[in-house]
């Protein structure tokens, strides 16, 4: 029995049926080759159209040349780019699964790639991070573009795409930011109110439909509420969805935000699931097409209750699918269990400003050669994986499936290593998700798990000695021996795994992540000057915090940070403590904190060489991973794990 009947049943999209309410919505890749479909990117969607997705909304595609989105998006904008598609809609079609390119023009949201010319606005009004005003677009450049948005229709018809998705959200983009009174501020046909404002995208849609006749499904992506002083609010986005209707759109894929107020569009970890659904949920009462609504949806149980209680016709699932390919099929099945959960830290995205191809915390390859489609080696080995965290845990999975026989040894009782740590702050609860299914993972494949097993120089000359090792035994926290002269200090991992409790007046030394993160559990939920909360300082010598996070995440942390109180002190040097006094420099100035009754470092990691001095004194062939090898995040630890054990 189908455990989520609404979320399977299928959907009339304008003159198509799609099989079921799971459509995934574009994620940048970098996968294309000067706009032009690869073999990498055919694969990458027809490994998610054979996991079942019913729909697919590609990644960006641009309609002209000029300018470009992401170097390595998608393009449509002359015939040359029809076969490519063509082998792309035919390789999904295989499945039973319907797609959509996303028409966009990046307009003043451009990638500012040398020769560009001027980038063009609504006004003369740009993102904060512009580095010059661009210019207003003439009425006789739209009347040009709307026919390009025709033509990379067509084109897209011609190859075989079921329909179009039409960006014009986020006040984003061409569209997007005609939308939104934040960038918009004409006063001829196409500005001055709402009216004037939406005019450019109906004329899109009312062209799109023109030159594609009425088989082909048009979507239009728009944020329902920009949750911005100044932009768009609901009462905007439920009259926006009646005129779309009216211009002809099939259904609307409804999300929320800009894409210059960070975790605002793309929800960050912690955030509730389904972030967006309110509004799709009041715009749904105000038209008859389907509308779909997006954000953080990782479970399937979320995507059947959102359904199933009326709000919402359509989820769109997004990075679920990117963690696993068979997230549909497996949700279809019941095996929920089995399916590779996200945790939304949006590594995904971390390194497509910058050219790198799309990526996964959780799932360590979205290459054809994964997890799942690994070979058997050819020579069979004995390997011992010392360390259970994630790095360990992936590499003893991993060189199972390859056919080795291997044995996990953790010190500790329960599995997990540094990552049950970081789960602990707030908004980090998806890393628990992450370690029981990788656990979950070494029972199904027969992994023997030593727990509460500390590797010794015995067992490695004895009972290991014809073993290939694989270490990764961790890193341990950093702490300054003369800073220690406080009457109570303790690490952030002291605190974050319960071996120690702070005080009410805490200086933490160190704004990265794990000090960043470590203030913001410990400080009171409400800055409400309590007589009873807790008053954190944090020291970081750098300009900022958390200088090396650029997500969503690292904002709204810091938000919170802010909001609780939390004294954030950068560009200061912990000069010297004594007993009751801790002495920092800022600036040429020197300053004393002398009421702190609790000092914590969060100044980094140190690598423990005691295992690989141990293995190279016996003499075994070994291999370093995770924090053993280098300190990272647990996208890296994961990806080490995996890397190590594919190429035993």
């Amino acid at each position: 029995m189908n455990p989520y009947p609404h979320l399977f049943s299928p959907i009339q999209i304008g003159k198509t049926t799609v099989k079921n309410r799971i459509f995934m919505p574009p994620i940048s890749t970098n996968l294309a080759d000067k706009g032009y479909v690869t073999d990498a990117l055919v694969q990458h969607y027809t490994d998610r159209a054979k996991g079942g997705v019913g729909l697919i909304v590609t990644e960006v595609t641009t309609v002209e040349p000029t300018y470009t989105y992401l170097p390595g998006d998608m393009s449509i904008y002359d015939d040359s780019f029809i076969p490519g598609w063509k082998k792309l809609t035919e390789s999904v079609h295989q499945y039973g699964a319907k797609i959509l390119p996303q028409l966009f023009h990046p307009a003043f949201m451009a990638f500012n790639i040398p020769g560009t010319p001027r980038f063009i606005a609504p006004s003369n009004v740009g993102p904060y991070y512009a580095k010059e005003a661009p210019r207003a677009v003439t009425v006789e450049e739209l009347q040009v573009l709307i026919r390009q948005f025709g033509e990379a229709a067509r084109r897209a018809q011609k190859a075989g795409a079921d329909g179009v998705e039409i960006h014009a959200a986020h006040a984003h983009g061409l569209l997007g930011g005609f939308l939104s009174p934040l960038y918009n501020k004409r006063t001829d046909e196409y500005g001055g109110d709402l009216d004037g404002r939406l005019r450019l995208t109906l004329e899109v849609v009312q062209e799109v439909r023109k030159v594609c006749g009425e088989d082909f499904i048009i979507d239009v992506r728009i944020s329902g509420d920009e949750y911005t002083d100044g932009g768009l609010n609901l009462n905007d986005g439920v009259y926006i969805s009646k005129q779309l209707e009216k211009a002809g759109a099939d259904f609307l894929h409804v999300s929320g935000g800009t894409t210059i107020m960070r975790g605002s569009a793309i929800p960050a970890p912690g955030t509730p699931m389904g972030s967006h659904v309110k509004l799709a949920e009041e715009i749904k009462k105000h038209v008859s097409i389907p509308v779909a609504t997006v954000g953080r949806i990782t479970d399937p149980w979320i995507a059947e209750e959102l359904i199933a209680n009326g709000r919402t016709d359509i989820c769109m699932i997004g990075r679920a699918n990117l963690c696993d390919p068979e997230f549909s099929n497996k949700a279809e099945q019941g095996c929920t269990e089995d399916i590779r959960p996200c945790i939304g830290c949006l590594r995904c995205l971390n390194g497509i400003m910058f050219g790198n191809r799309v990526a996964c915390t959780v799932n360590p390859s979205l290459e054809p050669e994964n997890e799942e489609t690994i070979q058997e080696a050819e020579t069979k080995k004995n390997v011992l994986v010392i360390g259970g965290g994630p790095a360990g845990m992936e590499a003893a999975y991993v060189a199972k499936k390859r056919g080795h026989h291997v044995v996990l040894c953790e010190k500790e009782e329960q599995l997990g290593g540094m990552a049950r740590l970081a789960a602990v702050p707030i908004a980090k609860e998806d890393l628990c998700k992450m370690i029981k299914y990788m656990e979950r993972k070494l029972v199904q494949a027969g992994v023997e798990i030593r727990r509460q097993c500390t590797v010794s120089e015995e067992m490695l000359c004895g009972e290991f000695k014809d073993y290939e090792v694989i270490a990764g035994t961790g890193a341990s926290p950093v702490v300054i021996e003369p800073f220690t002269a406080f009457k109570q200090w303790m690490t952030a991992d002291d605190i974050l795994s319960g071996k120690a409790f702070p005080g009410r007046k805490i200086v933490v030394i160190g704004g990265g992540a794990v000090g960043c993160e470590t203030a913001d559990y410990l400080a009171p939920l409400v800055n409400d000057l309590f007589p009873r909360n807790r008053e954190i300082t944090v020291l970081e010598m750098l300009p900022g915090v958390m200088l090396n996070e650029t997500g969503p995440g690292r904002s709204l942390l810091v938000q919170r940070m802010m909001k609780k109180g939390v004294s954030m002190i950068c560009e200061a040097k912990v000069e010297r403590v004594e007993e009751d006094k801790i002495y920092y420099s800022r600036k040429g100035q020197e300053y004393c904190i002398d009421d702190a009754d609790t000092l914590i470092f969060a100044v980094g990691y140190r690598i423990d060489p005691k295992m690989e001095e141990m293995l190279r004194s016996c003499g075994m062939h070994y291999h370093l991973i995770g924090n053993a090898a280098t300190f990272g995040n647990i996208k890296d630890a994961i990806s080490c794990g995996y890397q190590a054990a594919k190429d035993l």
